[in-house]
């Protein structure tokens, strides 16, 4: 798989401390997307499905995981080998939300095997392309356009009540690739932290 990011605990994207995978690679090219720096696949992101399982053991091994939230980039452009890393996860802890830039009904028109058997294995599907100007800070939504479909019942109330309590707010990880900055962004956020660099500078 083409993976630019395994981080923990990912608090932004979900409930509780999840284990957050940021997928390389999206032809969609969403004006104000979050993550530019993920539409094109990168060969030194490429890793073995055997390699990602036993990063995420690690993990998993020293830490209390309340769930794994995948993003990216378009996590269904690798939807083969997406479906039998989510049948792995499912067997540590089910609590799995995904973002696509695609619709629920596209994804179903696909009658694909491997999307198919993504769907029937996730509790959350956040669906739908990021519209900048329709960005106005609807909870775990970059944009309004987009949906929360609750795939597995057993957490439907569990997520219901997280969304009423909820605001979107973003967490800075320090990596081996500097400071990346996850979470539901607001609306040209760029340009905020461009302004904060400048003002930065000038003190100095």
């Amino acid at each position: 798989m083409n993976i630019a990011w395994i981080l923990y605990p990912v608090k932004v994207l979900g409930t509780g401390n999840r284990i957050g995978i940021w997928v390389c690679g999206c032809r969609r090219e969403c004006k104000g997307c979050s993550a530019p720096e993920l539409w094109e696949p990168q060969e030194k992101y490429e890793i073995s499905l055997p390699r990602l399982k036993e990063l995420i053991k690690s993990i998993v091994s020293e830490q209390k995981i309340d769930g794994f939230t995948i993003t990216g980039g378009e996590p269904m452009e690798q939807a083969k080998e997406l479906s039998e890393l989510i049948i792995f996860m499912k067997s540590i802890n089910d609590d799995i939300l995904v973002f696509t830039g695609y619709t629920l009904e596209e994804l179903q028109d696909f009658s694909s095997a491997d999307v198919n058997s993504i769907l029937a294995s996730i509790a959350v599907l956040i669906d739908g392309e990021y519209i900048e100007e329709r960005n106005i800070g609807v909870p775990l939504r970059g944009s309004d356009n987009q949906r929360i479909n609750i795939l597995n019942p057993k957490y439907k109330d569990h997520y219901e009540n997280y969304l009423k309590t909820t605001h979107n707010q973003v967490q800075n990880f320090t990596t081996t690739d500097g400071v990346i900055s996850v979470g539901i962004h607001e609306k040209d956020f760029t340009i905020s932290i461009a302004k904060e660099i400048i003002k930065n500078e000038r003190v100095r």
